[in-house]
């Protein structure tokens, strides 16, 4: 966000903003106040801390912006809030943003809003018309299998995989990595740099598959996702519309894909029923079904090869005459034999699950 609010002052003259937040040398932040600011931005901890030392005085601004309002009180925020907010003027202008609206943040506008306007972008709670809506139901061991299956039978997908925890971002992005498939995690544990190498090589279409927690993709500005995968499908049913919302953007279509197992099918009538959408149910691609699609993909790119052939030496004699006894059959199925060994399975893997 700091990135952001550089952008929209770098014409504006004198206009000095510093960032306040945890994990970052807090002498350099604090001289940084010294020298005189005129916009703050920061996270609730580092804020409450530097009330506390004195460094940052809140009772003379002008505007108090609050970002992200649910999800500050999801990660237990609520006191740092307050305290925040109690040492602000009463005078000022105060601005909440928050993709849902759940109680809890409504309460809050009610403590510390004087008649609060409420402006909704959209109609609330309901998805989007071009995003396609589908769920798959596996048993709880077989949730990596069926998202790895998922992913390799769809062609170009470019998304983003949401899971629960930190933790389960780093474990299923290096699970992923180690089957072949480009993806990063992203989430709260990572310092600045990172999240930004990261967000840097995702956007330029390096990685295809960011495997991160709701907080973490907060403020993810990426129009071209095809999909948005549940990993795990959210407790609230207003953060299902939030996250399908990231893809079929800019006029495109896009899938949001949930994951789930048989006792979670009462949730997916809760979600149609919030989100206004038709969820279609869909089995896992068997083994067998994705081999045949890669086998089809590698003939099509063998068909699109480039080259020249005369600067290639005497390669191409070489191979002719390895295979001048051979028909245009033997051929063939010598090739589909290869594509087919070329394929990496775990032995023993069930074709269905």
């Amino acid at each position: 966000i700091v990135n952001d609010i550089n952008d929209f002052s770098r014409f504006m003259k004198d206009v000095k903003i510093t960032a306040v937040y945890g994990g970052a040398s807090i002498d350099t932040q604090i001289r940084a106040l010294r020298k005189g600011t005129q916009i703050v931005v920061g996270t609730p901890g580092r804020v409450v801390d530097m009330i506390s030392r004195g460094e940052l005085r809140l009772q003379g601004i002008d505007w108090f912006v609050l970002d992200e309002a649910d999800e500050m009180l999801n990660m237990g925020f609520k006191e740092d809030l307050e305290t925040i907010f109690e040492a602000t003027a009463s005078s000022k202008s105060t601005w909440l943003f928050s993709a849902t609206m759940p109680s809890r943040v409504e309460s809050i506008a009610g403590k510390f809003m004087h008649k609060p306007i409420k402006i909704t972008v959209g109609k609330r709670n309901e998805g989007a018309s071009n995003i396609e809506h589908v769920y798959y139901m596996v048993q709880a061991r077989d949730r990596f299998e069926a998202l790895t299956r998922i992913v390799a039978s769809t062609q170009d997908v470019y998304g983003v995989v949401f899971c629960r925890t930190r933790t389960e971002t780093t474990d299923l992005a290096e699970k992923l990595s180690r089957k072949g498939y480009s993806a990063q995690a992203l989430n709260g544990e990572m310092s600045q740099q990172q999240r930004d190498k990261v967000m840097g090589a995702f956007r330029k279409g390096h990685v295809k598959l960011l495997v991160a927690t709701d907080v973490a993709a907060r403020g993810l500005d990426v129009d071209e996702l095809t999909h948005v995968i549940n990993y795990n499908v959210p407790d609230d049913p207003e953060v299902y519309v939030h996250r399908s919302g990231r893809t079929g953007r800019a006029g495109k279509s896009g899938i949001s894909v949930s994951i789930i197992h048989s006792r979670e099918q009462n949730r997916i009538r809760d979600l149609e029923r919030v989100s206004q959408k038709k969820f279609e149910h869909k089995k896992v691609p068997l083994l067998s079904e994705i081999t045949k699609y890669n086998v089809l993909a590698m003939a099509d790119r063998l068909m699109e090869s480039k080259g020249n052939i005369g600067k290639m030496g005497d390669v191409p004699t070489a191979v002719a005459l390895k295979f001048e006894a051979l028909s245009r059959e033997d051929l063939i199925e010598l090739w589909i034999k290869a594509a087919y060994a070329a394929q990496s399975q775990e032995p023993g893997m069930p074709d269905d699950i």
